[in-house]
């Protein structure tokens, strides 16, 4: 689903804000892991990337003065860490929706050309190391397909989809995590995955952080306001790691509620059914259609859910993705970007901040645009495409059409996202770790056998199914095999065998690659662009 509550910068519009605070508070978030060159980037770049997007004509909710309205988030605070910062611009709880059409309808007056019912399969790379297009197949027909191009930039969002329970679309298959994958290119910090403290149980849907930022709270199953005993400052606008943590020990110290225990409430009605129905309105309506529940009269059942990724395809601040093996940790692959959440430029390190995540899409999908124009201009030719170019899509589709073989793709689906809910989730351990990534290497053994019983070529969703599991896959391994290496907890990564954050050997980055489960490091980048650095201290709400 697109994004509920906001987008954050620091625009002063309710109280006071400046950008400096506003990058205190994502670096503090990150715990620290967060690269502060880039952050100072986004969060300078914040103000203007949202004022772009008010002449687009985003219909931002407004205040009485007419200026764009900002709620309360989550980590966010008034001079370095004071009073609660307003400073999340929202649409309503419909944010992403309305950035998602006003974005497309600027594409439609550009004349962009989309190529809607394709699936892109694979990088294609020369010798050299550039990327030259991808493969893909064409759904209505099922043919394979080469689009050639001299600049490829990836925005496949993320993998939650590994996970059994999530907020993500079924859509959210890590395809860009893949394709970087098989062709060479690490991936960065995978073992940060955001799990999203209010989602409904069972169903995954999203309770935005707005509705807190609105004035709801979370009760256990005493009635209480379990939250102060965790973060006595910000309570419930503690850091999304925070509170999800703090609910799993409410459940597990047997305070959940529900017959089972398994969930907390968010308690909302009593900041009235107008201002409900005014600020959150889609809110309402999920909360009615799936929990049962009408927030005006009663409070929302919420859990921890698999939300969002951290890490991701390694870029550069102007969104060139960096393959450290063969060009250095700064130099970009060419020809090939990678923004949104599928990318990994590091702006939220260990845990992100609501609000950050639309954020860091405009601002550095601005930045790659305007460097993928400077890069086309540099490079007018393009380049030979290598010899076995044609033969890689059409080599992908007929791995599917076998008639006969084992395991259904369904099936190995459904155990994947359960070795990761029951073996990497909120709270981790070496043995749980290790146990699932044997598990998964039998998952991963008998897809070799596996087979679609649907052979047809026109709009075939079983191959479609097929395709997307070889990108879980690998997404699911590599998150394993990162949560193993990393032997301390910080932000959303939580190890119970190791509960302190360890600055002198992890205030690193991890690179997994795919040949051997190859994990390497690079150092988080501490030296901000113009400012002073913020040296990692305590991580307390």
């Amino acid at each position: 689903m697109s994004a509920q509550g906001g987008i954050t910068a620091a625009l002063g519009n309710v109280s006071e804000d400046d950008w400096h605070w506003h990058m205190y508070d994502t670096v503090k978030g990150s715990d620290y892991l967060g690269d502060q060159d880039a952050i100072e980037f986004m969060c300078r770049n914040a103000p203007s990337a949202v004022y772009e997007l008010e002449h687009m004509g985003l219909p931002f909710s407004r205040l009485d003065n007419g200026k764009i309205y900002q709620r309360p988030f989550g980590g966010q605070s008034q001079n370095f860490g004071g009073e609660q910062a307003v400073r999340t611009c929202a649409a309503a709880d419909r944010t992403g929706h309305a950035l998602l059409h006003t974005l497309y309808q600027r594409n439609i007056a550009a004349r962009t050309q989309f190529f809607d019912e394709f699936y892109a399969l694979d990088l294609i790379r020369d010798q050299d190391g550039y990327v030259l297009g991808v493969s893909a197949m064409e759904i209505e027909t099922g043919r394979p397909w080469l689009f050639e191009s001299r600049v490829t930039l990836l925005a496949t969002g993320g993998g939650a989809r590994i996970f059994r329970h999530s907020t993500n679309a079924h859509i959210n298959s890590g395809d860009g995590l893949g394709m970087a994958l098989r062709a060479g290119l690490p991936l960065e910090d995978m073992e940060f995955w955001q799990f999203h403290p209010t989602g409904i149980p069972e169903i995954g849907s999203l309770i935005t952080e707005g509705v807190r930022g609105e004035g709801g709270y979370l009760l256990n199953k005493d009635n209480e306001r379990f939250m102060p005993r965790y973060a006595p400052h910000a309570q419930d606008l503690a850091s999304r790691d925070v509170v999800s943590r703090a609910i799993a020990q409410e459940i597990l110290a047997g305070r959940g509620c529900g017959p089972h225990g398994d969930f907390v409430y968010l308690k909302v009605d009593h900041i009235g059914a107008d201002t409900i129905k005014e600020r959150l309105p889609g809110i309402r309506e999920l909360s009615m259609q799936f929990a049962g529940v009408d927030p005006c009269e009663a409070p929302i059942p919420v859990t921890p859910t698999a939300h969002y990724m951290m890490g991701g395809i390694p870029t550069n601040l102007h969104g060139q993705v960096v393959a450290p093996e063969r060009y250095g940790p700064e130099e970009g692959v060419p020809g090939l970007y990678a923004v949104g959440e599928c990318a990994c430029v590091s702006v939220h390190g260990a845990n992100r901040l609501g609000g950050n995540s639309l954020l860091d899409l405009v601002v550095f999908g601005r930045a790659a645009g305007n460097h993928a124009i400077e890069y086309l201009r540099d490079n007018p030719i393009p380049r030979k495409l290598p010899a076995d170019a044609s033969d890689l899509a059409a080599g992908r589709l007929a791995r599917w059409d076998r008639p006969t073989g084992g395991e259904r793709v369904p099936a190995l689906r459904a155990e994947m996202q359960r070795i990761l809910q029951e073996h990497c989730g909120v709270y981790r351990r070496e043995d749980l770790l290790k146990a699932g990534i044997e598990k998964l290497n039998g998952v991963e053994a008998r897809l070799a056998d596996a087979v679609i019983d649907d052979h047809s070529q026109v709009f075939n969703t079983a191959r479609l199914e097929a395709l997307e599991l070889e990108n879980l896959l690998p997404i699911a391994r590599a998150t394993l095999v990162s949560a193993l290496a990393r032997t301390e907890s910080r932000g959303a990564h939580s190890r119970e065998d190791y509960p302190d954050r360890d600055d002198d050997h992890w205030l690193r980055h991890t690179l997994y690659s795919l040949a051997n489960d190859q994990l390497d490091y690079k150092p988080v980048r501490l030296k901000p662009l113009t400012v002073e650095t913020f040296q990692p201290k305590a991580r307390t709400y």
